[in-house]
């Protein structure tokens, strides 16, 4: 059998055992109180923690809608990045001293950094019927430190910026949806105003051609035709008035010369009868020009031909009539009944004259009137042909119309229901954060475990403990043991002959547990005065003790 197939048995280990006895209890003892003491003298950690219940709107949703519609849990996430900014965090260290004793190793941000490991912020979440998943009906604000009325007073002062933060976000949603809704509402009224400007200007610029006043254009059309036949009618008469006047008016002539010649002698007679003919000629030639292009019934041929008849028949008359005697011959008595003849015939001329120059002025204030009538009534044809594109262009501004009306009024709607959402969020009774549990001076620590410390201190003392046996043993490398020379000689011995303790050994042993025991006493000693005069008095710490591991 070789060393390394050798297996100590029970009796060696017990051997072992009692080999180092002073060691193992020495190893333990020095561990389990290092453990012990770093389990009581570490400081203890206290949390402070609040809650804060959700609650849902208090009037109902279907009557009015608040415009924060975000979940709680995302919220509360953007209402703890805000409060938890360096301005804050740093605000509330100087405030409470935190921190105070590691200051000058402790730069600001480090102690940010500490600051928000320190702070924790837990949702309460519960599934509610009709919604999927569960839904957050609370959170709590919780802050750790080493004395319990500073966790209390940082845990309030928290719980107080998440309370006073939650209000000015939903405010701030609320008046920012009401301020934005009111500026597009603005917004769209003006565009309205401008298109009922060019609507009005378009009516206003095309109003006969308008759809809706196509049977008043219609009428009008009908009323100006009417209007121009009328005038048409009153020109003709008027015109048929002046050629008979003109008739009249060389009849009336020709009796003014016949008695101008009867009063004036032969050569006046004779010089009227040559007027009379350089007029018929002249007549004729005008006829023979209109006849070529008019026909006989042409009203201008009618009149020549009638003027041309009166005047061949006053020449006529002229020649039957016997020479007039001279002036001389017959006396002054012979002239007075032929004088008053003269006259009448004269006034007779300048009545029918008067009449032809009225006749005239009607005609040319008729051919004004038609001229007019006929313009309005080409403007008020063209107004009718353009009426189909007048109503495409009216239907295009009028649905531009209603598309920003009924803009308009949603936004309008949107913009009332914006207002009463912000007076539900000033008034508070939309969601809302409510203190359900304030912050406490806890009354025990959450850290350190000091059961499991201690327990796991004598653990680590009974390991510590045998791993110096092991490494001890195998340090030294002794043969102990017949088993064990056995395994190194390969040959069994044929005596054991036991150890044989001698006095001196006896009174060496014996003083090496006594030097052990005085120092182990004298540590411990001086320990217990280190705490009490160090850290705290003995019996305040024995005190605390107790109540901790009570």
């Amino acid at each position: 059998m070789s060393q390394e197939d050798y297996q100590p048995s029970l009796r060696d280990y017990i051997a072992i055992v009692r080999r180092h006895l002073l060691l193992i209890v020495a190893t333990f003892i020095t561990v389990s109180a290092a453990a012990i003491a770093v389990a009581l003298l570490v400081s203890p950690v206290y949390q402070s923690t609040g809650t804060i219940m959700v609650e849902s709107q208090q009037i109902p949703t279907d009557l009015v809608q608040a415009t924060v519609t975000s979940f709680a849990d995302e919220r509360i996430q953007i209402i703890k990045q805000r409060v938890m900014t360096r301005e804050n965090l740093l605000r509330i260290i100087d405030k409470y001293k935190l921190f105070e004793d590691r200051s000058l190793t402790f730069t600001p941000s480090e102690q940010v950094d500490k600051m928000r490991d320190l702070i924790e912020v837990q949702l309460v979440n519960a599934n509610v019927q009709g919604q999927r998943g569960s839904a957050t009906i609370a959170f709590k604000v919780s802050f750790e430190d080493r004395h319990p009325d500073v966790a209390q007073r940082v845990a309030n002062e928290l719980v107080t910026l998440f309370l006073n933060e939650n209000v000015k976000v939903r405010t701030e949603r609320a008046t920012q949806t009401t301020e934005f809704l009111t500026q597009e509402a603005n917004k769209l009224r003006n565009d309205l105003n401008t298109l009922e400007g060019r609507i009005a200007a378009y009516k206003q610029e095309n109003g006969a051609a308008l759809p809706q006043n196509s049977a008043l254009s219609l009428n009008a059309i009908q009323r100006l035709e009417s209007d121009l036949r009328t005038s048409q009618r009153d020109y003709s008469a008027a015109e048929e008035e002046a050629r008979s006047l003109d008739v009249e008016l060389a009849s009336a002539k020709a009796a003014v010369a016949s008695a101008a010649a009867a009063v004036g002698g032969g050569s006046s007679e004779a010089d009227m009868v040559d007027m009379n003919r350089a007029e018929l000629q002249k007549l004729r030639g005008q006829l023979a020009q209109m006849q070529e292009i008019y026909t006989d019934n042409y009203p201008d041929v009618r009149t020549a031909k009638r003027r041309i008849a009166a005047l061949e028949k006053a020449i006529a008359d002229a020649a039957k009539q016997p020479p007039a005697p001279s002036a001389a011959g017959n006396g002054a008595g012979a002239g007075l009944p032929v004088a008053p003849s003269v006259a009448a015939a004269q006034m007779v001329v300048a009545k029918i004259e008067s009449r032809m120059a009225a006749a005239r002025s009607r005609m040319g204030a008729l051919r004004a009137e038609q001229g007019q009538l006929q313009a309005r009534l080409r403007e008020a044809e063209n107004q009718m042909l353009k009426a189909p594109q007048v109503e495409r262009g009216l239907a295009a501004l009028m649905r531009d119309h209603e598309t920003a009306q009924r803009k308009y009024e949603e936004i309008r709607a949107k913009q009332m229901n914006a207002q009463v959402a912000e007076n539900l969020e000033g008034e508070q009774k939309a969601e809302r954060f409510t203190l359900l549990e304030p912050p406490i001076a806890p009354d025990r620590p959450i850290k350190p475990n000091r059961r499991k410390m201690i327990a796991l201190g004598l653990i680590l003392a009974a390991v510590a403990a045998a791993g110096a046996v092991m490494l001890l043993e195998t340090l030294r490398g002794t043969v102990r043991g017949v088993g064990a020379l056995m395994a190194v000689v390969g040959q069994r011995p044929l005596v054991v002959v036991p150890y044989i303790t001698i006095a001196r050994e006896h009174a060496r042993r014996r003083q090496l547990l006594v030097r052990a025991g005085v120092t182990t006493v004298l540590a411990l000693m001086l320990a217990l005065v280190a705490v009490h005069f160090l850290y705290m008095p003995l019996d305040t710490l024995a005190f605390k003790i107790l109540l901790r591991l009570s």
